[in-house]
């Protein structure tokens, strides 16, 4: 399981790349693969706003449909539209061109909230024991 000590993790297996007041945000190599592979990914709109926790987005794989938790408030700036063609992209480079949106961080202390690397390794291997 690929865990980059470059970004920050949810407990909803989300990960968070803060960029001053932006914050890219995409699921996990982990969620990725419990997912299996996705076939369609439901993005919001830019400009539309999100508050911590509030559903986001939606995930659709061969196995299952999931909701996309917003790990922070605020406005989203960009959304990969890349993955209106091509889904798969979130299973192959969950970290890279699979990112799912770009938001303009609201609130800076909900960012304190975020696990470290270590701290969400520790909760897959809690998860998954």
């Amino acid at each position: 399981m690929n865990i980059p000590d470059d970004v920050m993790y949810t407990r909803e297996h989300e990960w968070v790349r803060i960029e001053g007041d932006e914050v890219t945000v995409g699921i996990t190599d982990y969620a990725q693969e419990q997912l299996g592979d996705i076939v369609y990914v439901e993005l919001p709109t830019v400009g539309d706003s999100v508050a911590r926790e509030s559903t986001f987005g939606v995930l659709e794989s061969v196995k299952a449909v999931s909701d996309c938790f917003a790990p922070i408030s605020g406005e989203v700036t960009e959304a990969n539209g890349m993955l209106d063609d091509h889904p798969e992209t979130v299973n192959t480079d969950p970290y890279g061109e699979g990112w799912i949106i770009k938001v303009n961080l609201s609130e800076k202390t909900e960012l304190e909230d975020l696990l470290t690397p270590e701290q969400y390794e520790a909760f897959v291997n809690e998860v998954t024991a």
